[in-house]
């Protein structure tokens, strides 16, 4: 068990990277590369699959206090602008040829839970659930959140039409 990422959500989302054999490097958030565009939010995760491919990865975590997932509501998914941006701009850092995912790690804060046959990860007495969007659907069907904190999100129906298992996109 690792605990190196500087958060809950991030150190369950090591674990299972490590509990599933994918090679990875965490980017250290408090360095910013320079980009000859600026400096853009570094990004969560480098991970490098099986299949040989890259992906990069932003973790956010969520609290799932709802009792069911059938019908994957009641799960924000909300992101800042600053991250879609950050995510756009290392994608194009690396010339596209890396897919960009946002994984979004649901702590389940209550006991009984119908989790609809989704994978449940165990980390530090805690269970997480994680889904992921790619960046290209997520840009796709934002809209905005709050322009005071300059957020964006999915609508409901969109974050249930992207959203997958994690497994499904890394394994």
């Amino acid at each position: 068990m690792k605990d190196y990422a500087p958060n809950h959500y991030e150190r369950a989302f090591e674990n299972w990277l490590i509990e599933n054999h994918i090679k990875y490097v965490h980017a250290d958030e408090h360095s910013r590369h320079t980009l000859s565009q600026g400096s853009p939010k570094s990004f969560d995760f480098l991970l490098y699959l099986r299949d040989g491919r890259t992906v990069i990865a932003e973790v956010k975590g969520r609290r799932f206090k709802g009792t069911t997932l059938a019908k994957l509501t009641g799960l924000e998914c909300w992101v800042t602008t600053e991250d879609i941006d950050g995510l756009v701009a290392w994608q194009s850092a690396f010339e596209q040829k890396y897919p960009v995912i946002i994984v979004f790690a649901y702590k389940i804060e209550k006991v009984d839970v119908d989790f609809d046959g989704r994978p449940l990860f165990s980390y530090d007495n805690n269970r997480y659930l994680f889904l992921t969007v790619n960046i290209e659907d997520y840009i796709r069907f934002m809209k905005q959140r709050s322009p005071k904190w300059r957020t964006v999100t999915l609508g409901a129906d969109s974050f249930r039409q992207c959203a997958r298992p994690i497994g499904e996109i890394l394994l």
